[in-house]
């Protein structure tokens, strides 16, 4: 059985952005505009997402 994934996009940029949603783009993964990483499917890593979905595009495997 194989493991959900999900790719990631970092589509708005990340400065000026509080603390906490810095360190939810960087445990994501994420450096740089318009990055994708792929990703488990998790309940931590849904919980980063819902921090900065304002600030990424999630696509399902």
């Amino acid at each position: 059985m194989t493991e959900k994934r999900i790719k990631v996009t970092l589509i708005k940029g990340k400065f000026g952005r509080g603390a906490r949603q810095l360190a939810c783009v960087h445990g994501l993964g994420l450096k740089r505009t318009h990055q994708t990483v792929e990703l488990q499917d998790s309940p931590c890593v849904r919980g980063m997402i819902n921090k900065v979905s304002h600030l990424v595009r999630v696509e399902e495997i």
